[in-house]
């Protein structure tokens, strides 16, 4: 991935947390997920505008007591996972999200 990698989560998904772990549907197909608890927390995390490195040293780091390389490295792995399943949406810029109906009417 590149030096600065932005997440967001897809408009097309429902998620919810049980416990410490998401569930999640792909609207599209219907694919369910569950992810673990540190997916979870990178997954809650995606908002578009921090980038996947700040997300992991200031969230992953810090909750679960890894260094920030093996952390970077493994988070990188399952937002490639999420990003080719249209869970999250990756890319070298801030990502903004869609104005609902309710924004562009008003």
């Amino acid at each position: 991935m590149s030096e600065k990698c932005y997440v967001g989560r897809s408009s097309k998904i429902a998620a919810r947390m049980l416990g410490d772990e998401m569930m999640i549907m792909v609207a599209p197909d219907s694919t369910v997920f569950t992810l673990n608890e540190v997916a979870s927390v990178l997954f809650n995390a995606a908002d578009g505008t921090t980038p996947l490195e700040e997300i992991v040293a200031e969230r992953v780091c810090s909750e679960f007591d890894v260094e920030l390389e093996v952390a970077l490295k493994d988070a990188e792995s399952v937002v490639k996972e999420l990003a080719g399943r249209g869970v999250l949406l990756v890319s070298d810029e801030p990502i903004t999200p869609p104005r609902s109906f309710a924004q562009a009417a008003g």
